[in-house]
Parts: structure tokens; C-alpha cells; sequence
């Protein structure tokens, strides 16, 4: 079973002057889940190489026992020291995708046209294709049979209007996913703010916030069995 995670190279929040990218949490928690189900895992960004760390999920009390073992786990941190290009990966070569958030992903894997083909083609291979918080972003633009976009029609959940607004970003970031969603037909869903919140639709899983990472990652793992 080989599955590929994709990380923003984004590190710039907006307009401001502060730095943003991957979330720590959301990676090292499903990046295990995966690992110790016997899964080869790839690490790749549109940038290759060392993506970005959003600097608050490396605070005190952003960290977990998964945090502390991806930090002091070499090979996890040479292979994130060492993503892919992501323009040379293939869906082909995997059997499930995996996007974390972090901010970052609002402004590149959005809108990124490598992204989007190769959540394209995974689609199109009925592959499985799960994202958690803000990674939910790389939806955007995917769309089935090149016009009705993914997440028309489907149960969905990403970060909320409500917990964007209680960090203080909602007028900073380029769009809210949760209005994003129902703007293209979603069926968007959430629970209460930071708690945590899965939902699988057919082969797309999404998580609502970093407290739903580890879960993500195992419901994709449920569509791999």
C-alpha cells in the first residue's frame, strides 16, 4: 500500500507579516497512522524540498505524542526535509492521497493546476482522496469529468467560519472553506469548534480541524482495506 501526503510550500499569510505552511500535528498523526499500518508513505509539495512549518504548530501547546515522535524520527524528518516535486509525482504510482493543512494550502494547492489534475486523476482511478482543516483547500478547483466540481453534491467538512474567526484569520485568508464548500454544492458539516469531525463520501474524506487529523488518515486507511 503506497500512499502519497502532499504539503503546501506556502509560507506567507496573506498580505501580513506573518509566516504560515504545513501543520505539524497533521502531518506526524497521519503520516504514523499510515506507517504503522504497513504503508510506504511519500512526502511531496509543489516546491519540493523542505516545505514551510507553520511557526504556531510548533508552539507548546500545539504538540503530541505524534509531534514528538515525528521530530525525533530521522527518517521522517530527512523525508520532509526531502519532499517530491510535485509535478513529478502520478497518481498512478499510489493507491490513496493525503492533504494536510495549515493555512498554506489556501494560496497554493488551491490553485495549483498540478494539484488539481493529479486529485483529478486519482478521482478518475477511484482512488481514495482524504484532507484535514485547511487541506480541504485543494478541492477547490477539482472537478469530475472536467465540469461538476468534487465536492458538489457530497457530505464535506473542512476548518470552519467559526474557528477561522476565533484565530483571527477569517479576513486575512483568500476565501473560508466552509463557505467555499456551499458555494459549490457541498454539503458542508462540522461539530463543535476543535472538536473532532470525519467525513467519508463515497471515496473523499474530509476532517474538520487538527484534532481531526489521526482519524482522517484512518478512514482513508478504511477505504484502502
Amino acid at each position: 500500500m503506497k500512499i502519497l501526503m502532499v504539503l503546501t510550500s506556502h509560507d506567507q499569510l496573506g498580505d501580513s507579516e506573518h509566516k504560515t505552511g504545513f501543520w505539524l500535528e497533521e502531518v506526524a498523526a497521519p503520516y504514523y497512522a499510515f506507517l504503522d499500518a504497513g504503508a510506504e508513505v511519500t512526502l511531496a509539495s509543489p516546491k519540493g524540498g523542505q516545505p514551510p512549518l507553520d511557526p504556531r504548530s510548533d508552539d507548546a501547546g500545539a504538540q503530541t505524542a505524534s509531534t514528538a515522535r515525528f521530530k525525533a524520527d530521522v527518517a521522517a524528518t530527512a523525508a520532509l526535509a526531502h519532499t517530491q516535486l510535485l509535478a513529478e509525482v502520478s497518481a498512478q504510482d499510489y493507491d490513496g492521497v493525503f492533504y494536510p493543512g495549515g493555512h498554506g494550502p489556501l494560496w497554493d494547492l488551491a490553485e495549483d493546476p498540478t494539484s488539481i489534475a493529479l486529485i483529478e486523476a486519482f478521482v478518475a482511478a477511484d482512488k481514495p482522496v482524504a484532507a484535514v482543516c485547511h487541506g480541504p483547500a485543494a478541492l477547490r478547483h477539482v472537478k469530475v469529468g472536467g465540469t461538476v466540481p468534487l465536492v458538489e453534491g457530497k457530505r464535506v467538512t473542512g476548518f470552519s467560519n467559526s474557528e477561522e474567526d476565533q484565530v483571527g484569520l477569517a479576513k486575512v485568508v483568500p476565501f473560508l472553506i466552509e463557505d467555499e464548500f456551499k458555494r459549490l454544492g457541498g454539503h458542508y458539516e462540522k461539530a463543535d469548534d476543535w472538536q473532532s469531525f470525519v467525513l467519508t463520501d463515497g471515496l473523499l474524506v474530509t476532517g474538520q480541524n487538527p484534532a481531526s487529523s489521526e482519524e482522517s488518515a484512518r478512514a482513508l486507511l478504511s477505504l484502502l482495506a
